[in-house]
């Protein structure tokens, strides 16, 4: 389900003879990427999101679908920066390996930038740089025209708040893509507090054709409720153990004491 959607829209400008026969990303995908998206992966190619965060079930293409939208990026915007921050080096290798592939299909040789080990430099001047989700890394990176977060709920909050201000000289984009995982971090606080600047697109398993029923009803069974409710629905669960609940939290707050004045007279 998409929240606040609108149609998909496609950018129309020169950039040079030989690319400009493409130009909406959803197209680009199906014709030169080989990559067919469903109708949810197309909502979110398809048109700018400056703010947008996406809940999704395992096994949805997440990366695949960012690898498509940071290759399309690179490719009609010259001298952009693609910036992906993930929790590990692996997850971080992943996403490379997929965007050098759509790349490769392009007929441009696969180079890095020269200085970051999971780098993709464009013949334009584009970059896509790829980082494990450590806040030391990422310093030193400024006027992002792209920022993907994948596994966002893994994230911590140092480096979210690391990376945000690498957005603001470019006027750049912040995608943020993540299963659930509790009630807490910056991710759970965007998606539940967060307010209207962002666009919210959930996809739980249930609304994903391409997973079938009997697997899911497998995996209820084989990993319990609570878990199946995380990984495959969606849904933001409160901590396992916790003393206190977050509704018993927030009963506890009112405004209806003053509060004790403790400065001296």
């Amino acid at each position: 389900m998409v929240a606040g959607s609108v149609p998909v829209w496609s950018v129309v400008f020169r950039v040079v003879p030989e690319v400009c026969e493409f130009v909406d990303a959803v197209s680009f995908s199906r014709e030169r990427l080989d990559f067919f998206p469903d109708l949810v992966q197309a909502e979110l190619l398809g048109r700018r999101i400056r703010r947008g965060l996406v809940n999704c079930t395992r096994q949805w293409g997440k990366s695949t679908v960012t690898a498509a939208k940071a290759v399309h990026q690179a490719y009609f915007f010259p001298n952009s920066l693609t910036l992906l921050v993930s929790p590990t080096a692996r997850q971080s290798a992943e996403f490379l390996r997929k965007a050098a592939g759509f790349v490769g299909r392009l007929g441009i040789r696969v180079r890095g930038d020269g200085d970051n080990e999971n780098s993709l430099l464009l013949p334009n001047g584009s970059r896509l740089v790829a980082l494990p989700g450590s806040e030391a890394t990422v310093r030193g990176f400024s006027k992002v025209s792209l920022l993907l977060i994948d596994e966002a709920s893994r994230v911590s909050d140092e480096m979210y708040r690391a990376v945000r201000p690498m957005l603001a000289v470019g006027d750049g984009d912040l995608l943020m893509m993540s299963t659930p995982n509790g009630r807490r971090g910056f991710f759970w606080e965007e998606w539940s507090d967060g307010g209207e600047g962002w666009e919210r697109i959930s996809v739980p398993a249930t609304e994903y054709a391409r997973i079938p029923a009997g697997f899911l009803s497998e995996e209820r069974r084989a990993m319990g409720d609570r878990w199946f409710r995380q990984e495959y629905l969606c849904e933001f669960l409160e901590m396992e153990g916790a003393l206190f609940t977050e509704e018993m939290i927030q009963r506890a707050f009112t405004d209806e004491v003053k509060p004790l004045d403790i400065r001296r007279r």
